[in-house]
């Protein structure tokens, strides 16, 4: 499995330290949870491979705050000072979950309280918040119409695919990024990917509001090719769509899906209980087998036929591009409303 091959150095660098476990919860009997997620296929799969085989059977209803991560985020910054928040669990990519946890606002996970913790892959592991699910950023493309095949992430620049080069805008860090890599950027500078990124708007991309809106662009042929998650791309071809992935020359980027107990949660406990039951082996294999993510846990195996569709070769993981999570969280705001106004506008 190729969890064991990625060098995080960021995320070692913040786990070194051991973990201390001042207070255990103990799991509520019954009661509720409440997991603030995105909609659509995840959330279907959160209650089919978690909520429902392991939650449930314990008396525990799961309920869903649904939304983008921006509103999350802004969620749980308005309600920091709050003594009862709205989320027992908050979900977001690793990028959003560093910068929230530099203000202080998640429990430390221990394996006293969640006891799957112990099978967590060591370089995925935080002191803030737990691993979920994890993939790499390709080049989603339609082979029929994309001729010859994308290598690199300037080759959707061309002029010959005008109108035909979507993306789905909860991943405008990711496209900026993408842009940053192809005109001189780094992972400590995505400042060229607005030259870069205002040239092809001239060549109209378009932008829809949910991967879920992508995904019927991309069937219907509205769009030929994206920027997303190969998990994701392994998802939609099993859904019937015409696609296969290119991992660009300039490098894939990992991202991580994470989770984390705020320190604000009202139900903390059913929270410690969501997280533990998130690490099952069958619950990581769920969503290896529906969504194309690879587990986190080192005692969950995916078949053979599953990995040589959702993993990276050795040598392509050599040349993963490594986020830097502290520069982006600086400037994600920054970002954002550039996207926003100059890129979208």
């Amino acid at each position: 499995m190729i969890g064991s091959r990625i060098n995080r150095r960021a995320l070692l660098a913040g786990a070194a330290a051991a973990l201390a476990a001042p207070h255990v919860a103990r799991a509520q009997s019954g009661g509720r949870v409440i997991v603030g997620t995105w909609g659509g296929d995840y959330q279907d799969l959160l209650k089919l491979n978690i909520a429902d085989p392991l939650m449930a059977p314990k008396g525990i209803e799961t309920l869903y705050d649904v939304g983008v991560a921006p509103p999350r985020k802004t969620k749980l910054l308005a309600e920091r000072t709050s003594r009862r928040g709205s989320m027992d669990v908050a979900c977001l990519s690793d990028i959003d979950m560093f910068e929230m946890s530099q203000l202080n606002l998640f429990e430390e996970p221990t394996e006293a309280n969640v006891p799957n913790m112990k099978h967590v892959i060591k370089a995925l592991a935080k002191p803030y918040a737990l691993p979920h699910i994890y993939s790499g950023k390709v080049i989603l493309y339609n082979p029929d119409k994309m001729t010859p095949a994308p290598r690199s992430y300037n080759d959707l620049w061309d002029p010959k695919w005008r109108g035909r080069i979507g993306f789905a805008d909860g991943l405008y860090m990711q496209v900026i990024e993408s842009a940053a890599m192809i005109n001189g950027g780094s992972p400590t500078n995505f400042e060229p990917a607005k030259a870069k990124l205002m040239e092809l708007k001239k060549l109209e991309p378009r932008v829809y509001p949910s991967n879920e809106a992508l995904a019927a662009a991309l069937k219907s042929e509205e769009v030929y090719a994206t920027i997303m998650w190969l998990a994701r791309g392994y998802m939609w071809k099993k859904g019937g769509l015409n696609l296969t992935h290119a991992v660009p020359e300039e490098g894939a980027t990992p991202i991580i899906f994470d989770k984390a107990v705020p320190r604000n949660a009202p139900n903390k406990a059913n929270g410690w209980a969501w997280m533990n039951a998130m690490l099952d082996p069958k619950a990581q294999l769920g969503f290896a087998d529906r969504m194309g993510y690879v587990p986190t846990v080192t005692n969950a195996e995916i078949p053979a036929e599953i990995a040589r569709e959702i993993s990276f070769t050795p040598e392509q993981q050599e040349k993963f591009i490594q986020p830097n999570y502290e520069y982006i969280a600086q400037n994600n705001s920054q970002l954002l409303e550039w996207w926003t106004r100059e890129f979208k506008g």
